[in-house]
């Protein structure tokens, strides 16, 4: 076994990409010294009973083995117990990877993984905008590229629903640009995925620009976008503002912590509530909700429902 990997290793967390990317990194560890290293993936979800002890068993030509655990957290009895009786006579040729997501079932197994001492790599939900910009951040960073914050903002709000998409964004842009990534190149290869999510639709409707915010809302339908997404977007918005309105001065990172924002958030907040009122706010929030009950069924024509919406904050926003 590879002096470079634990002998029992816990990937802990429900972010998949991270998971995986744990799990990767322990196989590239063991291979440095064990590079015909046999791996052996288990699944809680097609385990039968008995199925561990056949794999973790001395092969005949003696080779290590890494046996990867895969979703601890849905595992069932069988492999729970054999998992625990592994760990009370472990082998000294296998190296043992068990990833759980969350949760309390399997506790047994991880509490028995704590007293062996396993080595554990965290896998945190990327759920927030700021943990998917502090995410993208470091995928830039890892790669040795600098990236401006307006690109990171820009690429978040492309491509940041399904982190393993915002991940194979931030490598195309490392492998396809060089120098200095800032929102113009971020622009140039998802603009019209920036625009088509109601991001822009947003932007444009609580800056008071009607003709603008109307136009970007016709593309992104032309282009398939369903319009809860779009009111869904506002309405962050919307509650953004307020939000960062009455939580007062202070830094920008200070009240990221205090809000859950990102700290590009809270200066993209600061910047848009110059013009705004707090009634005015207030009445805005209060239209979008009304828009959000129409889209999803309450109204006839949720695309007039949402042009209705931005026509009510665009004035409210210029206090007409």
């Amino acid at each position: 076994m590879s002096s470079r990997a634990a002998p029992f290793v816990l990937v802990s967390g429900p972010e998949e990409v991270l998971a995986d990317r744990a799990v990767e990194q322990v196989i590239a560890d063991v291979r440095v010294g064990t590079p015909e290293v046999d791996v052996v993936t288990l699944t809680a979800e097609a385990y039968t009973e008995g199925e561990l002890t056949v794999q973790a068993s001395p092969s005949l030509f003696g080779e290590d083995k890494l046996i990867i655990v895969r979703d601890l957290h849905q595992a069932p009895d069988a492999l729970q117990i054999d998992l625990l009786n592994y760990l009370a006579d472990p082998a000294d040729s296998v190296t043992l990877v068990v990833t759980h997501a969350s949760g309390n079932k399997g506790k047994k197994v991880l509490d028995a993984l704590k007293k062996a001492k396993a080595h554990v790599i965290q896998a945190p939900a990327i759920k927030s905008d700021r943990d998917k910009a502090e995410f993208v951040t470091n995928e830039f960073r890892t790669s040795r590229r600098k990236a401006t914050p307006d690109a990171v903002q820009a690429l978040v709000e492309a491509v940041g629903k399904d982190v393993r998409e915002l991940a194979s964004a931030c490598k195309q842009l490392v492998d396809d640009t060089t120098g200095t990534i800032d929102a113009d190149v971020v622009e140039r290869y998802h603009g019209g995925r920036v625009e088509a999510t109601g991001f822009k639709v947003a932007d444009a409707t609580v800056a008071g620009r009607t003709g603008e915010a109307l136009r970007l809302l016709r593309h992104a339908v032309d282009v398939g976008v369903d319009p809860v997404p779009i009111v869904a977007v506002i309405a962050m918005q919307l509650r953004q503002l307020a939000k960062v309105g009455g939580a007062g001065r202070g830094r920008s990172a200070d009240l990221a912590r205090d809000l859950g924002m990102a700290p590009w958030q809270i200066d993209k907040a600061r910047r848009a509530l110059q013009g705004w009122s707090g009634d005015a706010l207030g009445r805005s929030i209060q239209a979008i909700a009304a828009a959000d009950v129409e889209v999803k069924g309450g109204g006839r024509d949720p695309v007039y429902s949402v042009e209705r919406a931005i026509l009510t904050i665009s004035r409210e926003r210029n206090g007409s």
